[in-house]
Parts: C-alpha cells; structure tokens; sequence
C-alpha cells in the first residue's frame, strides 16, 4: 500500500515538471516558424528587387518581357533583337562571278576598274574590263543623253504621279510635285534622284517602253556592244555594262555641257512643295573638291554593289576612270584618289593598250 501511495506520487511530479518543458518546446517551435517566415519573406522581397533593376534597363529598350507571379526570372540585360531580324544582303554580281577581293598593283577595292586617256584612248590600266555587270544609277547618264537628245522642253514642266512614287519609295520628291523637265534632269544627275529619272522616262513620248528602246538605240550608236538598259533609274539589275563600254559612255557623255555641269553641281536647295530641301552630290570628292572632275556618276543596287565613274584630270591629262563593284561606300571614292596620286607619280604611264 505504501508502495502504491510512493510511485503515486513520483508520477505526480513527473508530471509536474514536463509542463514547462512542453510550454518552452512550443514556444521555440513558434520562435522558428516565426523567424522562417520572416526569412522566406526577406527572400522574396530581395527577388522583387533583383528583378526591378533589369527591368528597368529593358523598358529602355523597349523590349517587352512578361514576368510570372509563381516564379521570379533571371532578366537578361543583353538585347539580340537586331542580330535576329537583320537579314544579310544578297550579294553582287561581281561576288557571285569570283571577282571580289581580286588583288592588283594599285590595291584597289573594287572588282572592276579601268584608267583610259580620254584623248588618245590608251589604257593605262584595267582590271576585269570585259564583264558586263549591273551599273545602278551609273545608268542615269544614258537617261540624260536620250532626254537631251530628244529636244524636249526643259522648260515644260513633269509632276511626280503614283507610278512614279510607287517605283522608289523613298524619296522628298512626293507626289504631286511639279518639277520643269531641267530641274528633274539636275537633280538625277547630281542627288541621283530615281524619281525624277524615272518621271523623265514617263514623260518621254510613247512612255517608259520607248524610252528604253531609246536607250538601247543610243548604246549602240556609241559603240557599248556589251551592253543592256532596262529602266531610266538603274534600279533594275537588268542595266548592265563592261568597264569598256562605260568609258565609251563618259567620253560621249561628255561632249553634253548639261550633263557635265549638273552631274558635278556640289549642292542645291530647292523649294518642294513650299518648303526648302537640300540636295547634296552623291560623289564626296565632288563635293570636297579633292579632285578636277568634269563629269562622274554613282550608283549602287546590292546586284551592283558600290561603283563610280569620273572623267578627271590628273597632271593635265583627261582621264576616264571607272571602278564597279567597290567594297565599302567610301572605298569607291579611295581607289579614285589611289588612282591620281599613282598616275601623278609615274609622270607618263606606259599604256597597256589601245581601245578600238
């Protein structure tokens, strides 16, 4: 009995003494849950700053990112947008045929070149001179011709209709300006203009397919046997010439004062539609001055790739220059300058030929 009485009472204060524990196990318990809530919550609200500053830096621009409210995610700062879009131009003529990147003497950068005397017709020097390749706005000196040749009025003014916006796209000759024939003459020969060449053509008598068929005529007469015209403009691969034949197209280009004067006009400011536009030649050497030109014309479609043609004069002597297929927009204009300064030095090149 006394026994019984004993562990009784052990039992007792057992369980006396495991309340406190109990309350202090729980209460640490809490503790934890607590401190582990604030930690998932300092963790989330450092994700939201991580994510904010990238953010920021993309809304710049202007690249749109959709987040998730589940989970947070790693922004990338870094934009390759324009890599995914650009599309790479298809290459020239002159490239596809192997003729890019061909070395010379003079270091040159174009695939064609050719350095004639306009005088005498000796070559001096020549670099892939027989293949007919596309000549872009090159073309726009037979428009000329044809158009000078067919003493139309330059007086009589040409609009720019629908067909003749709709050919070139970009351009501050907008429809339904009014241009005198000798002004549209002016600004596609020195500003290149493909909708002032193109409204010539439209306005020539039978249209664009008789102006062209004057085109070809002319060619012929003036001996450019490797050579096709398309279209006014050169916008069309179509336009094809050898570097031979483009020499003789300068050295008869030439004998037109018209043509001499407006291809080398450095600038001009022309009121279009009330308002004051500013054109500018497309040869920079013209426009520096950085040699005696008498005649010259760009051009470049990507079937072309850059190319020029000049008469110039170099130690008093009057050279036809011409170089297709140049690599980079300026490298047309540096082969001209490489040019001059190698005639200037050798004095009197020896000619390497004749052009019959």
């Amino acid at each position: 009995m006394h026994l019984n009485q004993f562990w009784v009472l052990v039992l007792s204060c057992l369980l006396l003494a495991s309340a406190p524990i109990n309350t202090l196990a729980n209460a640490s318990s809490t503790e934890k849950q607590s401190k582990n809530a604030k930690t998932k919550s300092n963790i989330s609200a450092k994700s939201t700053t991580v994510i904010s500053v990238p953010a920021t830096v993309i809304v710049k621009t202007s690249v749109k990112i959709s987040r998730s409210s589940k989970k947070p995610r790693t922004v990338r700062t870094t934009v390759t947008r324009s890599a995914e879009v650009a599309i790479a131009a298809p290459p020239s003529l002159a490239t596809a045929l192997g003729l890019r990147g061909q070395r010379d003497v003079l270091s040159l950068k174009s695939s064609v070149a050719m350095v004639v005397n306009q005088d005498t017709k000796e070559v001096y020097f020549e670099k892939n001179p027989a293949i007919s390749l596309p000549i872009a706005s090159i073309t726009k000196l037979m428009t000329a011709m044809v158009i000078l040749d067919s003493k139309l009025p330059l007086d009589q003014t040409v609009e720019i209709n629908a067909e003749d916006v709709h050919i070139y796209h970009t351009s501050r000759l907008s429809g339904g300006t009014v241009l005198t024939r000798e002004e549209a003459l002016l600004l596609a020969l020195m500003s290149s203009e493909n909708r002032a060449a193109y409204t010539l053509g439209r306005n020539y008598p039978g249209g664009i397919p008789a102006f062209v068929d004057a085109m070809n005529r002319k060619a012929k007469e003036i001996g450019m046997n490797h050579s096709h015209f398309a279209d006014p403009t050169g916008l069309l691969s179509e336009n094809v010439a050898s570097a031979e034949d483009l020499t003789r197209m300068l050295g008869a280009a030439y004998q037109y004062k018209m043509i001499r004067e407006f291809s080398t006009w450095p600038t001009l400011t022309m009121v279009i539609n009330q308002r004051p536009q500013k054109f500018l030649n497309t040869n920079r050497l013209v426009r520096s001055g950085d040699m005696d030109i008498g005649l010259q014309k760009t051009g470049f479609i990507n079937a072309a790739g850059r190319c020029l043609v000049m008469q110039a004069k170099v130690n008093n002597t009057p050279l036809l220059l011409v170089f297709l297929d140049s690599v980079g927009a300026q490298s047309r204009f540096a082969d001209a300058v490489r040019v001059r300064d190698w005639y200037e030095r050798a004095g009197d090149p020896q000619p390497i030929r004749r052009l019959m």
